[in-house]
């Protein structure tokens, strides 16, 4: 069967080859990663549809297909011609397998492994230990990397065993060998866009080295950067950005998720503040559904959408990713606070699906844990909306002619000015708030 680039999400027409997981002749079995796929959107890792042998590969790692494009041929399971060639694509994967993890560095630490338990059998008391001591030391099995960061490394022949890694759960990534290479490790934790109040995954980003007095340095424009650079240029040639923002006192909130943060861990779930917002937004939406729509151009047609489908902005170490939760308007605040840290987080290892960045139909973008007062986002082109969270902070409030201290927001809400007036924007607003300000409203809604 010919297999082609299925459609990975809204409004993306092309992807790009950045990895093959399989070559010609390997035996690979259904909903086996197969290939990694970078789109305007995010890089996402394609699954097989079926089980059987690689016939041929159409396109190749750094080549831009359109969708619908054949990118690989897989003989089926139980066809004539995957029986003749199992064998041979049996023994090409071992191959591979067997080349893959080979790598000399993963060859050393066998071989330092088996040396070392004979010597500790050899040994004992104080001698063994220091065998060891020296055996863990020596190894490189414990340092999480991919074989492409520790083939970097050995090129440049830098210890990656003395690099920090800034990556996910501490990996190494080709940044860090880099920056160990050029002889500064320069790197600065970042919080996250997603749904945590601090980064959870200890995404980080390797700065370049400080430029001498003077001096210039020219970076290629590529990959995931060069996609969002094209994708935001696309959203502000298209749409009419118009920007409203309006602040809201967060007290009660902060009250019922504090209230309410003990339960959810017993139930496995971290509770943040974007949930509640979440869930604020799905009764607003309904009432102003102009909101909840996107503009085909082409068509010159405005599409209502009957889903409350919210898209959330995540940083990640590849850059600007956009998971989406669905049928939000049918789930609980813990089931969403579930959902949006199981989506992020597959967005922010690599790991995102295609379902995972398909069917958005409003956006939100929370830079409140970094800070900041307000934002002007830019829209998720061919929505119409996206609301920007900012930061709580503790600000005086004058209720009931008395000045106290109250948690205050403010949101961000940036819309199509060809779709939403101004005037929409701001009843929209106003409604949003009267449910963030007293969350019990929700009840009724």
């Amino acid at each position: 069967m010919e297999f082609k680039l299925p459609d990975i999400g809204e409004g993306v027409h092309e992807g790009e080859i950045t990895k093959w997981l399989v070559k010609k002749g390997d035996s690979i079995s259904a909903d086996d990663p197969m290939v990694e796929v970078m789109t305007d959107k995010a890089t996402v890792e394609i699954p097989s549809p079926v089980t059987g042998v690689i016939e041929s590969i159409a396109a190749e790692e750094g080549q831009t297909i359109e969708v619908g494009s054949v990118m690989v041929t897989i003989t089926e399971s139980g066809s004539k011609k995957s029986s003749e060639s199992s064998d041979k694509g049996e023994a090409s994967k071992q191959k591979a397998v067997s080349k893959e993890e080979e790598s000399s560095d993963e060859k050393d630490s066998k071989q330092a492994r088996e040396a070392s338990k004979e010597k500790n059998k050899a040994s004992n008391g104080a001698g063994a230990e220091q065998e060891r001591g020296q055996e863990d030391e020596a190894l490189p099995f414990n340092v999480l990397a991919t074989p492409a960061t520790r083939k970097l490394a050995r090129d440049l022949s830098v210890d990656i065993k003395q690099v920090k890694g800034t990556g996910t759960k501490g990996r190494v990534t080709k940044a860090d060998v880099q920056l160990a290479y050029e002889g500064t490790q320069a790197a600065t934790q970042r919080t996250s866009h997603g749904a945590t109040e601090k980064t959870s995954a200890g995404t980080a980003v390797a700065r370049q080295a400080p430029l001498s007095v003077g001096e210039s340095k020219r970076l290629p424009l590529k990959g995931v950067r060069k996609r969002i650079a094209q994708a935001m240029r696309h959203s502000k040639d298209t749409a009419a950005h118009f920007t409203y923002v309006e602040e809201v006192d967060m007290t009660e909130v902060v009250k019922l998720r504090k209230a309410n943060k003990d339960e959810a861990a017993n139930q496995g779930v971290k509770l943040t503040f974007l949930p509640f917002i979440m869930k604020a937004l799905i009764p607003a939406l309904k009432e102003f559904p102009f909101l909840n729509a996107s503009l085909d151009d082409e068509a010159q047609e405005i599409i209502l959408k009957s889903d409350y489908n919210l898209g959330i902005a995540t940083d990640t170490e590849a850059g600007l990713m956009v998971p989406v939760i669905p049928q939000c308007d049918r789930k609980s605040i813990f089931e969403l606070a579930r959902d949006i840290e199981e989506l992020t987080g597959r967005a922010k290892e690599g790991k995102s699906k295609v379902e995972d960045l398909k069917g958005g139909t409003f956006t939100i973008t929370n830079a409140g844990s970094i800070g900041g007062v307000f934002a002007t986002p830019v829209i998720n082109h061919p929505e119409v909306a996206i609301l920007g969270v900012n930061a709580i902070r503790k600000r005086p409030v004058v209720r009931d002619d008395q000045i106290v201290i109250a948690d205050v927001m403010f949101l961000s809400l940036s819309v199509d000015h060809r779709v939403v007036d101004g005037a929409d924007a701001a009843r929209f607003m106003n409604r949003l708030v009267y449910f963030l300000t007293d969350p019990t409203r929700l009840v009724f809604a």
